[in-house]
């Protein structure tokens, strides 16, 4: 028989994820090519040989999305490999109906084929959402850790926007690293506060490369998810955090949903600024779909470090990009902070966006008020900085994980805005953990 021949769609991600885990070296499959999507400037690129095995030695082209029905057309697609995340439902169907009646089969891989086998304990977090608060949930349970004795190692989610080939494999242990490795804000602001909280980060492409090497010096692997995907390591404890300020979520996103589903401990987080009713429709769900999981609520206490600038003053808060893209919220930990100090207005940035910025809106029409940290290469990193040189106010507000004044070059004050992760009923997270380590 001839190989199968396969498109996988994807988002410079869980896509390289499952070709490595399922697809390269198989003869039974020819990936004829990736598509693209969510993240700019990766489609024209092509995953390289040294990463596509000996099937593929010239590599595999990455072309964008809307490119599909062509590549079905042209290239003889018997099948369409669904592989990115944090879509709603209708989304995914609808790209399934453009695939069938193109005569193209449309396929979801199951969680178990792709999930990597660790020979260290691992904790995994997940969510239902982007921007549910993974990396507050995965810093407060490194902590856990650390406080029982453990070298933990956090493992985050593939965000390979350089070179594919010299990212198969990074390790961050200071800002140094995240110099070396040319990191975009989005990459910042998931690996400096492991930094910070003096926890070593691997990365990148391949990652049974990256399993092995973070073994070797980790009693945990802390697999800290990235949007609402799945795990890429089989979990002896998996987490997955539920927002009730997006409430009936967790049953409509993609593969937001499965992680709801699987997860041992169902996290729902936000309670302290979420309506009672969102939070028991959340628990609701729980039971009918995963009775078996430990549902658990906590709060995500907000902090400003300077809110005597505030107070009284025109705020531009700056919130992380992918909760306001395809995370959809209108808001996050930036707009609570600047409410909470007394600022006088929140400005709204959007008419005063410049190039990338002003096309972020224009795709995601539900930011506009206040700006997303969007900085996926150098000159969107120039196009932020003007929208905020050009936008007037008095303040700005970094919603964002990260000390952005290390990444742009503004004359405006800015001051950080910190969140954090705190259980209602303390305890019960490091209970669990210690369960499962037995100890």
């Amino acid at each position: 028989m001839s190989a199968r021949r396969l498109v996988i769609l994807g988002a410079a991600g869980r896509d390289f994820h499952n070709f490595n885990t399922v697809y390269r070296d198989n003869p039974a499959y020819q990936v004829v090519a990736f598509t693209a999507t969510q993240i700019p400037d990766i489609a024209g690129r092509r995953y390289p040989a040294v990463l596509a095995g000996k099937l593929y030695p010239e590599g595999i082209p990455i072309f964008d999305e809307s490119e599909l029905v062509d590549l079905i057309r042209r290239e003889r697609i018997d099948a369409a490999v669904f592989s990115y995340s944090d879509v709603p439902h209708a989304t995914v169907m609808h790209l399934a109906s453009l695939c069938i009646a193109h005569g193209c089969d449309f396929e979801l891989l199951g969680a178990d084929k792709t999930m990597i086998q660790s020979a260290k304990p691992v904790i995994g977090i997940t969510a239902v959402r982007t921007g549910a608060g993974k990396s507050q949930t995965t810093r407060y349970i490194s902590n856990i850790l650390k406080k029982l004795g453990k070298k933990v190692v956090a493992i985050r989610h593939p965000m390979p926007y350089g070179d594919l080939a010299k990212q198969a494999c990074q390790r961050f242990a200071d800002y140094s690293d995240l110099d070396k490795h040319e990191c975009t804000i989005e990459e910042r602001e998931e690996y400096e506060p492991h930094i910070d909280n003096g926890f070593v980060v691997y990365a990148g492409v391949d990652y049974e490369q990256i399993i092995r090497s973070a073994e070797k010096e980790a009693d945990v692997i802390l697999w800290d998810g990235g949007n609402n995907d799945l795990p890429f390591y089989k979990s002896d404890l998996h987490l997955c955090i539920a927002d009730p300020l997006r409430s009936g979520h967790e049953m409509a996103y993609h593969p937001g949903e499965a992680n709801f589903r699987m997860a041992g401990i169902i996290l729902i987080n936000k309670c302290d600024s979420a309506k009672e009713a969102d939070i028991r429709a959340i628990e609701d769900n729980a039971a009918l779909v995963n009775p078996k999981a430990r549902v658990i609520r906590a709060n995500s206490p907000v902090t400003c470090d300077k809110p005597e600038w505030v107070k009284g003053k025109r705020a531009l808060v700056i919130e992380d990009g992918p909760t306001l893209t395809h995370g959809s919220m209108s808001y996050g930990a930036g707009v609570v902070a600047a409410k909470a100090a007394g600022a006088h207005e929140i400005v709204d940035p959007s008419p005063y966006a410049v190039a990338s910025i002003a096309a972020t809106y224009r795709k995601y029409p539900n930011a506009q008020g206040i700006l997303p940290a969007m900085g996926y290469g150098d000159q969107q990193v120039k196009d932020l900085e003007a929208t905020i040189e050009a936008t007037p106010c008095d303040v700005v507000l970094s919603g964002t994980p990260i000390d952005l004044t290390r990444v742009l070059k503004v004359t405006k004050p800015m001051t950080r805005v910190r969140y954090d992760l705190a259980e209602i009923r303390e305890g019960v997270l490091e209970g669990e953990i210690r369960r499962v380590l037995g100890l």
